[in-house]
């Protein structure tokens, strides 16, 4: 007989501030990201708390009266896990956890958990542990358990070396090993890279959960694990794809998201390759979501900080089937009309529009609407960069072999 298992999900709080720099609205906004974060990782919100503020405390994040607010709720209904907006200074989780008496998390610790539970592939285990590492490292003294120790020998810790100073001695060396290791897999992928050169090279990319792995897998017809969570796919995917007898090259890169971990974008930098070395971007970005001009403005922040704002660029607003306008009270005369008012109709005439008639794409690929449109604009944009690289190719010899070109699954 199988035995039953617990299907049970880890109980969290949520901690954020009210500042200046974040108003009440944003606070939200970034605690409804946090509590999507804190189901994917395994977990399920009872309650939230946020606190206006000029700036975070720096000894404990919040005050003290809401502090103990918190305290008093954990205690009572039994929960595990804190889980703070932001990231939190070593001494910051120290006094927390000693105050509340729980699992302390902040912002970081969780999004590496995801990365850790969905690197799939050595390289990706690699870089998330790089970034685990560089986390960890200021924040070694006071944690509940120590690293692996080395149990005396004439030798082994040198004099007087503490055991915090023999833990840090530890971490650096696995980072030092980790980035020597990433350091050979680059090498390996820049060959790879080189191998595709024949061919046109085209990215998605885009704030996370927007889509990109579904429409990897409707065009490329390859089966690309995708999911309703954030950071589904972690691994960098890339597939052949043939549009009109026009081979290309389409990547499924890992999704950005709003506070980034700098320890992420450092250890990851040598998967944005891909998205630097691309010819062609295809930004996804979920029109169904509130907030999908945040995401947009994020994911192009990003394309900035790895020089690739500059690209040939596609918007593909994806998720059309799932685009609902808030309804809107005409006789409210205070009230005032925003976007999320707006019909697709009338959001195409915003900024939109600014963006050309051709690069603005409107389509789901879920339930592949207007996929004829997206593969058509597509294909004359690769071709134009086909054509312009290779003006010696299949369109003024129609016997050019393209069977033969180097590619990269």
């Amino acid at each position: 007989m199988l035995e039953k298992k617990d299907i049970s999900l880890e109980k969290a709080v949520l901690i954020g501030v009210v500042t200046k720099e974040q108003n009440e609205e944003k606070s939200k906004e970034y605690l409804d990201e946090l509590e999507f974060l804190t189901f994917t990782a395994g977990g399920e919100v009872s309650k939230r708390f946020t606190q206006k503020m000029e700036m975070p405390n720096p000894k404990t994040y919040i005050g003290t009266g809401k502090m103990e607010e918190v305290r008093q709720y954990i205690e009572d209904n039994h929960i595990g896990t804190a889980i703070f907006d932001d990231e939190l200074s070593s001494s910051q989780e120290r006094n927390i956890s000693k105050i509340l008496n729980v699992k302390v998390l902040d912002r970081t610790n969780l999004i590496l958990d995801i990365f850790a539970q969905r690197a799939q592939t050595s390289y990706a285990r690699t870089q998330v542990e790089l970034a685990q590492c560089q986390y960890l490292l200021p924040r070694l003294r006071g944690m509940w358990t120590h690293l692996e120790r080395q149990k005396g020998g004439i030798g082994m810790r040198g004099p007087g070396e503490t055991e915090i100073e023999t833990d840090r001695r530890i971490v650096r060396d696995r980072i030092s090993l980790l980035k020597d290791k990433i350091k050979t897999i680059d090498k390996q992928m820049s060959v790879q890279r080189g191998n595709r050169g024949k061919m046109v090279r085209v990215a998605l990319v885009g704030y996370t959960n927007v889509g990109k792995s579904t429409l990897m897998n409707t065009v490329s017809k390859s089966e690309v694990f995708a999911e309703n969570k954030l950071f589904a796919t972690l691994d960098t995917t890339v597939r052949k794809v043939v549009i009109q007898n026009l081979p290309f090259l389409l990547t499924d890169t890992v999704g950005f998201i709003r506070k980034l971990p700098t320890q992420l974008v450092d250890s990851f930098k040598s998967t944005l390759d891909e998205v630097r070395e691309a010819d062609l971007l295809l930004h996804v970005v979920d029109i169904s979501h509130p907030n999908f001009e945040d995401h947009i403005e994020s994911v192009n922040k990003v394309l900035g900080e790895i020089d690739s704002a500059d690209k040939p660029i596609i918007m593909v607003f994806n998720k059309i089937d799932a685009y609902q306008a808030k309804p809107f009270d005409e006789t409210d005369l205070i009230a005032e009309r925003t976007g999320e008012h707006f019909s697709l109709a009338e959001w195409k005439k915003t900024w939109m529009s600014r963006v050309g008639e051709h690069n603005a794409l409107f389509i789901s690929a879920l339930n592949k609407r207007n996929l004829e449109d997206f593969k058509k604009r597509v294909y004359d944009e690769v071709r134009e960069i086909h054509v312009t690289r290779f003006p010696y190719n299949h369109f003024l010899y129609p016997d050019y072999d393209y069977d033969n070109l180097d590619e990269e699954e």
